[in-house]
Parts: structure tokens; sequence; C-alpha cells
């Protein structure tokens, strides 16, 4: 692929217009309005008409008044005039996520209000003390606040791939990174390899006042016995700002290989050579995408590197690997293929997308990067292509990080083959591992109550020794002929393998999860029984413990919807 063609890419990528998004434009409360105008709505609030559609386009809603707070008081306003009205309140942020958190395909809508919390409830503050915080509105990015913090000296070890994420939608999901430490190294105070939330330092919140018989604000500090409910809520709560601690900045190196065999790679627990536990022996940080019927991975290792190596390439900015966004013609056509039913065109799709990368990142001399951490670790636009994910984290110890990639790509390997056998390909997207640390009391440097209780990487209260997440998620196009059925089968055989003494599996709660033959969020026992069985499990009773404290704060449920009610049902 000539450098010319690879610069070309994003002019291939708008062929996929039926795969891409984006935001509709709004209408105005008044004469264009199509839908009925909510009662008595606060006049001096912003209120239009909008479209809504999720990161995947498999949640849509043509038309859905969307409030925009232009402050926290108005968040109160609204949640009161909710209340009084009948009404839900969801918050939206850059609606980047599978899961039906915010809104319900199907479900009605008419009684439903969004508040846009990027316009206005984005400020960004850093304050200097002991420990170094940084307070943000709902509607912060993750960018705009780790800019922030690097403009200090300062920043956080773990981070998603996007940077554009809301913080507050961030939070709401535990969201996490592919930090994890190498052998014998120790976080940076301020720093945590878990999720963004255990970096909490105070929240405030839209919660019911008993005595006023209202809504109102709420702050909530680290030591407060409820936060922890707060901390990861899944839009059970209103959050309008939150602080959050940071530590020293430092800088990343981060190697691309695409010449290691999967069958190397992912090898035994023990085996010799270039494997995936070596990496993560000597570097911690470690992510492996596999394309399918591909036979070497992409493998990225970020390297905590003081000085800049001869041989990398030294960055100043974010979302370096501009390919991973862009779409060649190389790539196009066999995906149009595929997204057109022609399903045979799956290797040659896999051999496609890797091939896209190969090139890429040497024509862009990308494989070798080193610069300040947000900078390498920021590496994917939020409106990359749209796909689909099921997985989840396998809660473990670290001396089974081998066995457990081991065991799921080789399982992933003989289920993909046997389909292939049958004319059949589910799976037409990479299979995707990375790594971070559990949520640690230890690593909060304020008086702390706890880690978040509805975590996906919350440590189990009966096995100290599980310090280890290791996220594995399968992707597909939305819509591929087998998809969910595979996800089903793949998630339930990940329930019964990381099990007993040796494991345990959490959904990851803005992918796919609790899937039927049909589509996700469906199966009613994995969401009623196996969900909360994989939180109860250790028996500290964080669970319970957060849906009855959200209740309390939300007894109206003004913050849920149909799919939070049966998750997380009234206590």
């Amino acid at each position: 692929m000539s450098r010319r063609g690879f610069l070309a890419a994003s002019a291939g990528a708008a062929a996929l217009a039926g795969i891409s998004w984006a935001p509709a434009g709004a209408v105005p409360w008044g004469s264009a309005s199509t839908i009925a105008p909510p009662p008595g709505f606060p006049s001096d609030i912003p209120l239009s008409q909008q479209a809504y559609a999720n990161w995947s386009r498999e949640i849509m809603l043509d038309s859905v008044w969307t409030a925009t707070a232009r402050h926290s008081g108005d968040v109160v306003t609204l949640a009161n005039w909710a209340f009084d009205n009948g009404y839900t309140v969801r918050a939206k942020g850059t609606m980047h996520g599978w899961s039906p958190l915010t809104v319900v395909p199907g479900a009605p809508s008419d009684r439903v209000l969004l508040v846009d919390t990027m316009a206005n409830l984005n400020s960004v503050v850093v304050q200097h003390g002991t420990p170094a915080t940084i307070t943000a509105g709902a509607g912060a990015s993750i960018e705009a606040i780790l800019t922030a913090l690097e403009r200090e000296g300062l920043g956080w070890a773990n981070s998603p791939a996007i940077g554009e994420l809301s913080i507050a939608g961030a939070l709401a999901i535990g969201a996490h990174g592919a930090t994890y430490p190498a052998v014998g190294e120790t976080i940076t105070p301020g720093q945590s390899y878990g999720s963004l939330s255990n970096l909490i330092t105070e929240i405030t919140v839209v919660a019911w006042d008993e005595g006023s018989n209202r809504y109102g604000l709420k702050t909530f500090r680290r030591s407060d016995d409820e936060i922890t409910a707060f901390l990861t809520h899944l839009g059970r709560t209103f959050v309008t700002s939150v602080t959050l601690q940071g530590g020293e900045n430092y800088r990343l190196r981060c190697q691309s290989f695409t010449d290691i065999p999967w069958q190397e790679l992912f090898a035994a627990p023990g085996s010799p050579g270039r494997t995936y536990e070596s990496f993560v022996e000597k570097s911690g940080r470690v992510e492996a995408i596999w394309f399918p019927f591909t036979q070497t991975p992409w493998l990225k290792v970020w390297t905590p590197t003081p000085v800049k190596p001869p041989e990398s390439r030294e960055v100043s900015g974010p979302y370096n690997y501009f390919f991973s966004d862009a779409i060649p013609e190389e790539v196009t056509t066999p995906l149009g293929m595929v997204a057109q039913g022609l399903q045979a065109a799956t290797p040659l799709f896999g051999a496609s997308q890797f091939g896209a990368v190969a090139a890429g990142l040497v024509l862009t001399d990308t494989d070798d990067l080193w610069g300040w951490s947000k900078d390498v670790l920021f590496y994917l636009r939020h409106t990359t292509l749209r796909v689909v994910a099921g997985g989840g984290a396998v809660i473990t110890k670290r001396s089974n990080i081998g066995r457990v990639v081991h065991e799921m790509t080789s399982w992933l390997n003989e289920r993909m083959t046997h389909y292939a056998s049958l004319g059949q390909y589910p799976v037409n997207m990479p299979f995707e591992v990375r790594l971070c640390g559990v949520d640690d009391n230890g690593e909060v440097l304020v008086d702390s109550a706890g880690v978040p209780d509805l975590s996906a990487v919350r440590p189990r209260a009966d096995r100290q020794d599980w310090d280890t997440a290791i996220w594995m998620n399968v992707v597909s196009i939305p819509g591929t002929a087998g998809l969910p059925a595979f996800l089903r089968e793949m998630e339930r055989w990940m329930v019964a393998n990381y099990s007993g003494d040796y494991a345990t599996f959490r959904p990851e709660w803005s992918k796919g999860w609790a899937f039927t033959d049909q589509a996700a969020y469906q199966d009613d026992e994995f969401l009623t029984s196996t969900v909360p069985a994989t939180f109860r499990a250790g028996g500290d009773g964080n669970w319970d413990f957060a849906i009855a404290t959200l209740d309390e704060h939300d007894p109206h449920r003004v913050f849920s919807n149909m799919f939070l009610d049966r998750v997380l049902p009234p206590s």
C-alpha cells in the first residue's frame, strides 16, 4: 500500500456511511417540534428535540427531549420537574457505549428527558496539595482532564484509549485502561492501576432530601460510607462534578509488534519465547489485538521510560495511530462484502485489517513511540468504526495471566475454526486482551470508606491474592449473522471456565453481555442471577449495599430506566 493511498484512507471510510455515525441536529422546542412538549417545563432552561444514537447505532431514538443544563442548579431543577411530572432524567455525554444504561431500545421515550452535560458542565480545575487533585464537571472530557493535569506535571497511570469520553460517563461504568505493574514496579502515589472510579476523592450528585421532599445537590467525600455506591453507579444517579486524585506524570514508550505468531504469543503458561505473560513481566502494560483468521496479532507494549530511546519517535499529542480511525480501500472492499452478508469474505477481511495495521505502523513511523503518558495512552477516536463487543473481565491472581489468556484464545480458535468449517463466520473483527489491577483502597491517598461497590474490578473480599483484571473482548460488525448466539456461547463458557478457586468473571458494563441467541441484555437469568452472583461472591455484601444506597438517594427512580430496574431492582 502506498503512502498516498494510505493517507487517503478516510475517503474509503465515507463509503461506510451505513456503519458510521454523526450526531443529529437539534430541533428547538416550538412549532418545528414533532413530539408532545413536556408539561410545565422550566422556561429558562434550553430544550430541544434531538435524535439519540449510541456508538454502534443499536440504540436509536428519532426524537427525544434534550435539555442543556447551564449549571448544576439546572440539573436539580430538572430532577424536581421530572419528579413532579412523572418523567425520568438521563445524563447524556458522547453516547459512546453499547449497553442500554441511558435509554432502552423499544421502551417508551415520551417521558424521558435527556440532559446534555458536555456543553456547559465541563469545567476543569487542578488543585495542588497532598494529594494533588482535579475537580471536573460531569461533561469534561478525559482528555481535557489529563491535558490540565499534564500542564501541572501530573497524570494518571490508567486511562481508556479514547480521550473524548465524558468523565461522568466513564466513571458511571468504572472505565479502565491497560495499565498493570511490571514485576517489581510500584504505583506512583496519587495514581491507580484499577478503574478511574478508584481515583475519586469527592463526588457531587443530585439526591433526594427527605426533609424538604425535593431533590438537591449532595456531596460525598471518600471517607463517607455511602460514597462507595456512587463511585461506579451505572446511571442510577446524576453526577454534576467530581474530584479525582493525580500523581506525578511520567514518560511512556509504546512498541508495536506484528511478527509474533499467535500460538507463541498466547502459549500455555511457562512456555518459552515471546509470550503475553513474558511481556507483562517486563512492562506490565500489554494489549494484543488478534484479527480473525490471521497468524500474528498486533501487540502493543507500553513501558515507563524516562529517557527517549534512540530508536523511538517522540510524540507531542495523542491519537497517533490514525489508521485505526480511517479505513483504506483495501479494507473497505471486503468489509462491504461482509456487511452485505457475504460472510465467506471474513478471512479476507481479517487479513486486510491486519495488513492495514502493519502497513500503517511502518508508513506512519508509529511502531515505536515515546512521549508523555497521555499522548501514548490515547490512541482511538470515539468516531472510529462502529462495532459490537462481547466479553468481560476475569479477576484472578497474577500467576494465572498466561493460563487465562491461553485458555481463552484456544477456545476462540477452536470455535471459529469449527464454525468456518460449516461456512459460518459470526466473528469478523478482532479479539482484544489487555489488563489492569483491581481497585486497591491502598492507592487512595485520602481517608477512604472503600473501593467502588459496583466496579467490575472490585477485589474479592475472600481472595486478597486476586490482584489482576484481564479484559477480553470479541468484536464484530453490528448485524453479523450468528453473532449474538456466538457471544452467548462465549459468555457462558467464560462464566463457567473462570470460576471456583481459579477466577471470577464479570461483565464489562459498557459493552455487550447477557446475550440470548438474538441479542444482548436479554438473558433474564444472566441479568438477575449470574451478574449479582459474581459480585456477591466473597460475601462482602457490597452489591446489595450499593442498590440500597442508590435507592435511598433516589427512591422515586427519577434516575433510572426499565433496564436498570431489572439489573439493579428496588431494594
